[in-house]
């Protein structure tokens, strides 16, 4: 299963030493709202989560694999 997964540095780091990590889809990128909108909601998202002291993980496929 590893070889479909791959994690990214900061969000292993968080998991390795217990801070919380937030989960977020790539839908809220890629369905339903019109561009550039949808990239900074993103963000902002990402803004939210690291002020109240987590780790962002985005969730996507990419090449075949899961990328947290």
């Amino acid at each position: 299963m590893h070889s479909f997964l791959e994690i990214h540095p900061d969000v292993q780091e968080a998991l390795d030493n217990k801070i919380p990590v937030v989960a977020l889809e790539s839908t809220i990128i890629s369905h339903g709202m019109p561009y550039p909108k949808n990239v900074d909601t993103a963000l902002a998202v990402e803004d939210v989560v690291r002020k109240n002291g987590a780790v962002p993980a985005p969730i996507a496929l990419f090449d075949g694999k899961k990328q947290v």
